[in-house]
């Protein structure tokens, strides 16, 4: 399976054929991402270095490593409005995986990335078999912090330092969820 669909969005596998779209969306909410995630080396805004990571991702899926989705509107053909992806897929005793997402500066404040989460979450726990997904947000993220929130992650605490965003080392609140939080 590579794509799931929601009631507002689905979520569907990225491609490198889907290079130019991440590529405009990127160049079109650079400074509105940038307080929000971790600096993007200088070929994540040029078509050759987007074509290469998207080949990256898929090697990833292929290899049961890593699920990178783009998030499209139903109601639009194929318009790319975002992105989330499992990441850091662990195996063996812990069937793990780091959730990250984000929307363009335009639909924001839809509820799409509420949805996107709920549909990843599902596809990590049916279709790659996950136990648990975990994400984390800068302290001041609180829209973010709702959304994990709605889609039924609980807070487990805050990572000092966690990841390294607008040029300095940021504390994140952790959140997670487990194929039990789901069924219970």
């Amino acid at each position: 399976m590579t794509s799931v669909r929601g009631e507002r969005v689905f979520i569907r596998r990225l491609e490198p054929t889907d290079a130019k779209q991440v590529l405009d969306l990127r160049l079109a909410n650079r400074d509105f991402f940038r307080p929000w995630e971790p600096t993007r080396e200088e070929s994540a805004y040029r078509l050759d270095g987007v074509t290469a990571e998207l080949q990256i991702s898929a090697d990833l899926w292929d290899r049961d490593d890593g699920y990178v989705f783009g998030i499209f509107e139903n109601d639009r053909d194929e318009t790319l409005v975002g992105g989330i992806a499992l990441r850091n897929v662990a195996r063996g005793a812990w069937q793990n995986a780091t959730l990250g997402y984000w929307i363009s500066e335009t639909h924001n404040g839809k509820g799409y990335a509420t949805e996107a989460v709920q549909l990843a979450t599902r596809f990590a726990f049916d279709h790659a078999h996950l136990h648990r997904v975990q994400a984390g947000t800068l302290l001041h993220n609180i829209a973010s912090q709702r959304v994990l929130e709605k889609a039924g992650y609980r807070f487990e605490g805050v990572s000092l330092r966690y990841l390294r965003i607008d040029g300095r080392w940021q504390d994140h609140r952790m959140y997670a969820i487990t194929i039990e939080d789901l069924e219970g």
